[in-house]
């Protein structure tokens, strides 16, 4: 466990600084080319509780389905679990996305 934490601290960190390094020379293109940077504000109406909610409701129904699969079918479990938990939580964010995207809509 030890021996694994080092390197992915080591790899976060470059990450980091890659990521901020990047981002500021954008945002200072941005400024000497005149622009605004309003771009990187992406807020929506959509309050952020609902993309929680959404999220935790297909968590649930994921491993609500995953169980239904291991019982009535040949999977495993892990698999069954898995996949499902991943399958609806990303359904439940995809509901969250084009939610926003109508309201940002309407709000234009």
């Amino acid at each position: 466990m030890e021996g694994t934490l080092v390197p992915l601290g080591l790899w976060a960190m470059i990450y980091g600084i890659v990521y901020l390094t990047v981002r500021r020379k954008e945002r200072q293109a941005l400024i000497e080319s005149g622009r605004d940077a309003k771009i990187f504000n992406m807020e929506t109406n959509v309050n952020p509780s609902l993309k929680f909610a959404l999220l935790l409701i297909g968590l649930a129904l994921g491993a609500l389905i995953g169980n239904i699969l291991e019982e009535f079918t040949a999977l495993d479990d892990e698999v069954s679990y898995f996949s499902m938990i991943l399958l609806f939580g990303g359904i439940g964010l995809l509901v969250y996305y084009f939610i926003g995207r109508k309201k940002a809509s309407e709000g234009e």
